[in-house]
């Protein structure tokens, strides 16, 4: 089994980079991966499903993720259910620190196929996890500390709390 994780500091509230990378469109645009069935926009939340479809060295690949934890703003973890692996799983935690945001991923994976999937994850998937890995680390944190969060969060306050309506 293969185990990466990578943290990243931002500078915006708890809730606000929890809600953003629960957003299934921000997931999408980023990772560069499309939903297909199941949750196919807006948050997710425990016990959604999303089937993720999309083409990566050269071959179409799907991968069915299920919200296995729950824990509005601190954690949440995500489950794959089918897909190329044998078996894969990604923590997100989250912690407040004077207003911002320390958010650590990280992910537990094996691959099928023996001592030969071993080569291929510790040569070809590790590196390529790791760059997927911080390049939605740094997307999340780029959108959480600009006005762009307000396009995936459009009827939210800046700290994630629904804004209230006036009559």
């Amino acid at each position: 089994m293969f185990t990466i994780s990578d943290t990243i500091h931002i500078n915006a509230p708890i809730e606000r980079c929890f809600l953003l990378s629960t957003q299934v469109e921000l997931v999408e645009e980023t990772l560069g991966i499309r939903p297909v069935e199941g949750k196919t926009e807006g948050r997710l939340e425990g016990g959604d499903k999303v089937l993720w479809s999309t083409w990566k060295f050269g071959l179409p690949h799907i991968h069915e993720s299920v919200v296995t934890q729950y824990e509005r703003p601190a954690f949440f973890q995500d489950t794959m259910r089918r897909g190329r692996f044998k078996w894969y799983q990604h923590d997100h935690h989250f912690v407040e620190i004077d207003g911002q945001t320390l958010l650590t991923d990280k992910v537990r994976f094996s691959l099928p196929l023996g001592w030969i999937g071993k080569k291929i994850g510790q040569h070809v998937m590790v590196p390529y996890v790791c760059k997927q890995m911080r390049k939605r680390l740094e997307t999340l944190k780029r959108v959480a500390e600009t006005v762009e969060w307000q396009r995936f969060l459009p009827n939210e306050c800046g700290d994630g709390v629904r804004e209230r309506r006036r009559a």
